[in-house]
């Protein structure tokens, strides 16, 4: 980010500093830095093109009757979420963790010395661009992954039980993970370590239970975050043993609401 970017933030917030105005300059801070255009190219690029490797070359006649019965287009055709998510955590990270970093977060406590609400507005700045990316890009990719499957494959329609539920989440889901990731952020303060915590939760904790009983796997794994959303993503059959569409939301914003306050707290508490 510039000088002259915190400069004017600086200035729009000393003296007297209200939650829009902080909220202006992290906005600021936020469409200035060229990480946040490439981070949004990455998302819109691995849910769309991934959403036409997977649904282009769907062989309808070459399937099973069991791979027919199964088929789900609209959960297929968010199989790029993965990347997507990934790129949004990594934003959520970077949005604190790199002003830690270069060392400006001294100059961003000066302005804002209540760091409680310099944390809720990085929050609202970050998770109202996520969501209004998710959301555009989800209902971009599924109408881009219905228009290259070919018939005589079934196709999906908004209107039909589920799938517009699980688009909807799709747009959702990842500006939670950036929430969460920008809570972690403020809690580890380092780039590298807030990615790896991120990175840890969404494929590394899936995998330590693996080896640890079907049992153990179905009680705790239904509550990961990455379970939560195959399962919402899910319009044909839902994920068995696993939490309901509604409740999975519920529980990632539960997750996303104690990441920041954890954060919050930890910020407040610290030097910078």
């Amino acid at each position: 980010m510039s000088t002259a970017t915190l400069t004017r933030g600086t200035t729009r917030t000393a003296g007297r500093y209200g939650f829009r105005n902080v909220a202006e300059m992290e906005w600021l801070k936020l469409r200035s830095v060229r990480s946040t255009a490439w981070i949004m190219l990455i998302f819109a690029a691995g849910m769309i093109g991934v959403a036409i490797l997977g649904l282009g070359h769907v062989d309808w006649s070459s399937m099973t009757k069991a791979d027919r019965a199964g088929f789900d287009p609209t959960n297929d055709g968010f199989a790029g979420l993965a990347i997507g998510q990934l790129a949004f955590g990594v934003l959520g990270a970077l949005v604190i963790t790199s002003e830690f970093g270069s060392g400006m977060i001294r100059a961003t406590f000066a302005a804002v010395p209540r760091r409680g609400l310099l944390l809720a507005a990085k929050a609202a700045v970050l998770g109202a661009v996520t969501l209004a990316a998710g959301e555009v890009l989800a209902f971009a990719s599924w109408a881009i992954g219905e228009a290259v499957l070919r018939s005589p494959a079934p196709h999906a329609a908004l209107s039909q039980p589920g799938v517009l539920r699980a688009v909807l989440m799709a747009g959702a889901y990842p500006a939670l993970i950036a929430l969460i990731a920008l809570g972690l952020g403020a809690v580890i303060r380092h780039t590298a370590g807030a990615i790896s915590a991120v990175v840890g939760i969404l494929f590394v904790l899936p995998l330590i239970l693996l080896p640890l009983g079907t049992s153990i796997q179905n009680s705790v794994g239904k509550f990961l975050p990455m379970i939560i959303s195959e399962n919402s993503l899910t319009a044909v059959k839902p994920v068995a043993d696993s939490l309901s569409p509604g409740a999975g939301f519920g529980v990632l914003c539960a997750y996303a609401a104690a990441a920041l306050v954890i954060g919050g707290v930890v910020l407040s508490r610290r030097d910078a």
